[in-house]
This record gives C-alpha cells, structure tokens and sequence, in this order.
C-alpha cells in the first residue's frame, strides 16, 4: 500500500484528488472540537461515566465528538440510517425500485430523498442526545425553565445543522476525492477514538495502577489487546482476498474472418462481498431504537426491557447484531450478484460452466456457489462483531478504557476501507497508465 501511495503522489490529477480527501477529513477533524453552546462543561465532563453503552458506542464512531459535546455529535449516523432504509424501502416500494432503474437520474432523486429523511432523522437523534445532556444545559437563554427548553431547540438545530455538514463532506470526499465519504469518516472517528484511548491508557491509567497499588496487570492486558488487533488484523485481510473462481469455457465461434472465443476464464466470488457495509448498516440500525428511547428516559418499563434485552449491551445485544449481520450480507450479496444475468451473460456469449447446462441449470448453480459463501462470510463478520460484545469486555479491557473505544468490529471497518482505498487507487493509477498508453 505504502508504493501505491507513493505511485499515487507522482500523478498530479491523483495527488490532487488525494490532498482534497485529506482537507475536507482535516475539516471534520476540526469540527469535532468546536463545543455546542449551552453546555455546561464544568459539569459535562464530569457526568460523563461511560455508563451508557448506547452514547459510548456513537462516541467511539464519532471520534469523541459526543462524548466532548462538540457540534458533530451526531456525526454521519443520521445519513448512513436513512441510507439504510431508503434502499429497503426501494425493494419494496415499486416507485422506488423504478427509480433506481432510471440510471444517474433516478439515482439522484433516490439520494435526494436521502438526504432529506437524513434531516428528519438527525432532529430526532439530536432531541434524544439533547435529552441525555439534559444535566448539563446551561441555558443560552436565561435561566428559567421556558429559556431552557428554547436552548435545548437551539441545541438540537445545531447538532442538526452539524449532521448535515458532516454528511455534505462526505459527498464531496465521494465526489471530488478518493473513496466512500461515509466510509471515510467513520474511519477516521475510530482510528482517532483508538489513538486516544490508547494514549490515556499508556499515560494515565497504567502509571496510575502501578503507582497507587503496584498493579501491572494494566501492563498485560495491554499487550494482550494489542496481540489480538493483530491477530484479526491478519484474519480480516486474509477473509477479504479470498475468493472463489467458478471456471467458465468459452466455445470457438466464427465470424466473418475471424475467430473469437476458445479460452477458459473464471467468474470471481468474493468471500466477503459485501465488506464493511452489512456492519456498519447492522450498527447504526441497531442504535437507532435505543436513541428514540432516549426521549422517555429509563424509568418506562418497555425501555428498562429493552435496555437490559436488546439494547447495546444487553443480554441479547450479541444475538440480535449477529442476525443483522447476516441478513445485510445476504442483502449486499443479492444486489451486487444476480446469478440470472450473469448466466444470461455466460450463455450469449457462447461459455458454459464445465458439468453444467447454459441457462437455468447454470444460473441454480451461481445461486447456490453464492449463497454458500455469502453465509460463510456473514458468520465471519458475526462472529468478529461478537467479539467486542463478550471478550473485550473484560473488567481489565475496561479499567483501561479499551472496551468500547475500539472493538474487531472497528479494526474491520478501519481495514477494509483501507484495502478498499488501496484498490481504488491501483485503479486509478492503471487508467490514467492506460490513458498513456492510447495517446
């Protein structure tokens, strides 16, 4: 990767198009240090505990944003939630599906629709996350209850407005730079959620332990965190270059005067088709009931159950990710797979799979080679999502403050859009050589 980058520096269009990703990443960054006005910070801080495993999950993924009360609390979670539902909502939905249809048209009105119930999601995640800083409003204006509330609207159309910013960075980094947007910025968030969690840990927490009561077990597990980033490090970029190749036969045909097909190929099947999304889309679809539940507190009895059940955290947190999991890597896999168009492909163009018949024959077998390795590849990215849930849970993870500020659903997301931005720019690079080539 590190040759890419450097091949990459030597293109002018390319560097461009690099230095415009890490300005506007650079912005977000800045962003997430610029505190909401109406916070009480004396206090802020201090009520934040870390108790709340919903609000330390969207922390983690925003970069610290929430947990600091910066104005991009909310990050890009509101964006990548109605991403979510528009594209269920467009395979159930006819007007939606023939919209989709439509080519870059259709596609843009799609995004608009997007964007707009990104708005609506955003006000409503921002009143939940208001209502959990409650606490801590200051008032912006005056002190009286009915001032209060007004700081509190105030708050929400900032964190809002926050929201909308992060999610237009993001279209421009897709637009103008190199790479997914969204993709990006949550990289971002947990690499720099990582780099400062590891820094107190090494810093604060250790030297304290080892002060105070001669404790070196921080010390332990410490390099056992770091042993096992690595060992999933190895793992996720082993599982995301392993594939399956179906052969394919292409008979000899004659045309005019010359002489197409007679060679073999093969028809590529990645293990981990779907790669970051069926996580990422499983994570914020999974938050986003805990946060309306922000609105009633804890005290309703529906809302204690689904705390202690299906909340994150709970006793069925791990399950109910897992399936999620599952459905969305199927779900990627179906729509970036059809084996019927691809057997239609194979079949006008004269190839056959050895041992099976042109047409359906062809097309049942696509669909059961694809299913096969989508469901191995969907336990693998459950049983990574697991491991944060139960393992680095550990009361020595926690005392260090390692248990939720990185996790292997993290390092997952932190590795494939790094592998993923890696292929983008080979790609890149072999176009513009091809470009060389034809003038």
């Amino acid at each position: 990767m590190l040759q890419t980058l450097k091949n990459a520096f030597t293109a002018p269009d390319i560097r461009k198009r690099i230095l415009i990703t890490l300005l506007l990443l650079l912005l977000y960054r800045v962003g997430c240090f610029v505190p909401v006005p109406g916070l009480d910070f004396s206090t802020f801080g201090n009520s934040w505990d870390g108790s709340n495993n919903l609000l330390s999950m969207m922390s983690s993924i925003t970069g610290g944003s929430l947990q600091y009360g910066t104005i991009f609390a909310l990050g890009i979670l509101p964006f990548i939630n109605a991403s979510i539902i528009m594209q269920l909502l467009t395979l159930v939905i006819p007007k939606l599906e023939k919209l989709s249809k439509e080519g870059e048209e259709g596609r843009e009105k799609i995004n608009q629709y997007t964007r707009i119930f990104s708005i609506l999601l955003g006000i409503i995640q921002g009143v939940g996350v208001v209502i959990s800083w409650k606490d801590s409003i200051s008032g912006v204006f005056g002190t009286t209850e009915v001032s209060k509330v007004f700081t509190m609207i105030f708050i929400v159309l900032i964190l809002t407005g926050g929201s909308c910013l992060v999610m237009w960075l993001s279209e421009r980094i897709t637009e103008y730079g190199i790479g997914n947007g969204s993709s990006l910025i949550i990289f971002v968030g947990i690499v720099s959620s990582l780099g400062n969690a590891l820094w107190q840990a090494m810093t604060e927490v250790i030297p304290a332990q080892v002060k105070e009561n001669n404790d070196t077990t921080g010390i332990w597990f410490l390099l056992g965190y770091l042993l096992i980033v690595v060992l999933l490090f190895f793992l996720i970029v082993f599982t995301d270059s392993s594939e399956r190749r179906i052969p394919v036969v292409y008979a000899k045909r004659v045309k005019g005067n010359k002489m197409y097909g007679g060679q073999s190929t093969y028809i590529p099947i990645k293990v981990n088709s779907g790669g970051v999304m069926p996580i990422i889309f499983a994570s914020s679809l999974i938050m986003f009931p805990q946060m309306i539940m922000q609105f009633v507190g804890e005290t309703n009895d529906f809302v204690v159950w689904w705390y202690k059940w299906l909340g994150v955290g709970g006793y069925l947190y791990g399950v109910v990710m897992f399936i999620l999991i599952i459905f969305f890597a199927f779900f990627y896999a179906q729509i970036q797979f059809n084996p019927d168009d691809v057997a239609r492909m194979i079949q006008q163009n004269g190839g056959t799979i050895p041992g099976f018949r042109p047409g359906r024959n062809t097309s049942e077998h696509l669909r059961k080679v694809n299913n096969r390795i989508t469901l191995f590849g969907a336990i693998y990215l459950g049983v990574l999502s697991l491991i944060p849930v139960y393992l680095l849970q550990l009361d020595g993870f926690k005392a260090l403050g390692l248990s939720d500020a990185f996790s292997a659903t993290g390092l997952l997301i932190i590795v494939s859009v790094a592998l993923e931005l890696d292929k983008q720019l080979q790609s890149q690079l072999m176009i513009k050589a091809n470009k060389g080539f034809l003038r």
